[in-house]
């Protein structure tokens, strides 16, 4: 099974995954929102190399770090193609330009619902889960699941942002993420009502849902 690493990092407070394969030490770094020294450091000190750089979505505190990371790695970015054209567009760039974080280079890699990233002997499935915004995505291996903006440890990604839909986020989450066993491990993509949960909990326990 995959290994995961979280790292809050960022002035807006972006978990941040390093998401390695255990045999061969090749890796993905999920949403580098800030602070690169310290992921870099992390993954120095793990012995990985970084292959990827996924994105769960292409707002400006997640991607803001893509960049500096890919210069010091190599790594390809990954991101899906509806958010890779919609932050592709002036008037959306211009408008996310107002939080002061820089947007993430083309992606290299445009992926598409239930695409597998292969991660040396690992794969991760990815999820579209729009409603966030028009290409988020979720991450799944086994037991392990990254949502990025998408579902919060009792809470949900805000719709008011250009793209957003609350409608489309609720239809992604029940019928994409709940269909899940109970015991998958919820990877959020910040902390705001903890750093981790369950699909079971969430069903159980988050007042949006």
């Amino acid at each position: 099974m995959i290994q995961v690493q979280q790292i809050t990092v960022g002035s807006m407070g972006v978990c941040c995954y390093i998401v390695s394969c255990p045999e061969t030490k090749k890796a993905a770094v999920v949403d580098p929102g800030g602070d690169v020294r310290r992921i870099l450091a992390a993954v120095e000190q793990s012995g990985l190399e970084v292959e990827y750089i996924i994105a769960t979505h292409g707002h400006p505190d997640h991607v803001c770090g893509n960049r500096e990371l890919q210069e010091a790695t190599g790594a390809k970015i990954i991101m899906h193609q509806a958010d890779a054209d919609f932050f592709g567009r002036t008037e959306v760039a211009k408008y996310f330009s107002m939080l002061g974080l820089e947007a993430s280079p083309p992606a290299d890699i445009k992926v598409e619902d239930n695409d597998l990233i292969k991660i040396g002997n690992e794969e991760l499935q990815v999820i579209h889960t729009p409603g966030h915004t028009p290409g988020g995505v979720c991450l799944l291996n086994g037991m392990h699941l990254i949502t990025g903006d998408t579902l919060f440890a009792g809470g949900l990604g805000r719709t008011d942002f250009p793209g957003g839909s609350q409608k489309e986020l609720i239809a992604s989450i029940h019928n994409r993420l709940l269909v899940l066993p109970d015991d998958t491990v919820v990877w959020p993509g910040h902390g705001y009502g903890g750093n981790r949960s369950t699909i079971g909990e969430e069903k159980r326990t988050n007042p949006f849902l």
